[in-house]
């Protein structure tokens, strides 16, 4: 990486822990992209080892026509993408070159970049040691030097400084829920994949300021009808992935569960948004925050109102060994005590 790119990709990791808002930071982190792989749009998708689904709960997208991004994502779910990131993942090198293969999804991808105006795509999946933490992916339009090998090697690179600013923009805002969490809210989602409804409580969670940009609102809309998608697909097949998301704080202003049910044989899916149960955000927040699994045992044990001691039998440990366990714990995640973490566990 040239150090040009690597200053503007640590300028970027401290603008998200700023909590600027999500247009703002997809705008600044392709820019901070284009000074080391030029690049006409680019949009990064945020997950986490544990969630084990891309895409995922957050994004951030700059530069793409908004038919041509729910273009994508509707292609995704239907499973017609010629780069799954599960795949790509299970290459020494994570990336691909889409729409350039003989295959039948390569060739689909071709006329749907085609319809679109864009002249070649790369996709790179973010993982290191730990899992998967989301992807990037760069366009050049018609007309443009098309991405090569070369370039393949350049973004793999940036993969490092991509999965600090992910954990950045997750952990560097407000941890303590403001208030009580709303109620769960419904989105219905017909069998013709158009939303049909809302109820006033889900258009009270998407109402949040950082989601009234016209990119993050077909962005919301696109993710909502992927995961009708993905719950019918479930519904036929349970072994393929359960139909529900788990998201951090800075999407909807606390951890998240977003979940599909399918309507009887109607094909209508309810949509259900509501606040994460302590069980379920558990594992991405250890990812998030980079708590070892010694913590987490110690965290799961807090979170079912534990004290030391007792936490300290149940593992077969010292109470001082427990209590250094716990100061690691509140310094990665900036809580101060344990009132304040469990306020986060349990908010």
């Amino acid at each position: 990486m040239t150090g040009s790119g690597e200053r503007l990709l640590g300028e970027l990791r401290m603008i998200a822990n700023e909590g600027a808002r999500m247009d703002e930071l997809a705008c600044a982190l392709s820019q901070a992209i284009a000074s080391v792989l030029p690049h006409d749009a680019a949009r990064l998708v945020g997950t986490s080892p544990a969630a084990r689904s891309i895409p995922s709960s957050f994004s951030f997208w700059h530069g793409y026509d908004a038919d041509f991004g729910r273009a994508l994502l509707c292609d995704y779910y239907a499973g017609h993408d010629p780069g799954p990131p599960g795949d790509l993942a299970r290459r020494p090198l994570p990336v691909a070159l889409l729409g350039v293969g003989d295959e039948r999804r390569h060739r689909r991808f071709r006329s749907l970049m085609s319809r679109h105006g864009a002249g070649s795509v790369m996709r790179v999946v973010l993982k290191d040691a730990r899992g998967i933490w989301g992807m990037l992916e760069l366009l050049r339009g018609q007309g443009a030097r098309p991405f090569c090998g070369d370039d393949a090697e350049r973004v793999t690179r940036l993969t490092p400084r991509l999965i600090e600013f992910l954990r950045a923009y997750v952990t560097g805002g407000r941890r303590m829920p403001p208030g009580p969490p709303p109620a769960p809210g419904v989105i219905i989602v017909g069998a013709d994949n158009v939303i049909r409804s809302a109820t006033p409580q889900a258009n009270h969670w998407r109402g949040r300021p950082e989601h009234r940009s016209q990119c993050l609102r077909w962005t919301a809309e696109s993710f909502t009808i992927g995961l009708a998608m993905q719950t019918r697909i479930h519904a036929l097949d349970p072994h393929t992935a359960e139909p529900l998301v788990i998201g951090p704080p800075p999407v909807y202003g606390r951890w998240f569960a977003t979940q599909g049910q399918p309507l009887g044989d109607s094909g209508d899916v309810a949509i259900v948004i509501q606040a994460a149960t302590p069980r379920q955000m558990l594992p991405s927040f250890c990812d998030w925050y980079g708590i070892t699994p010694r913590e987490r045992q110690i965290i799961a044990h807090l979170r079912d109102a534990m004290p030391p001691k007792q936490i300290a039998r149940a593992l077969e440990l010292s109470v001082h060994t427990v209590n250094d366990h716990l100061k690691a714990v509140f310094r990665k995640t900036g809580a101060c005590g344990r009132d304040e973490l469990l306020a986060v566990l349990t908010g």
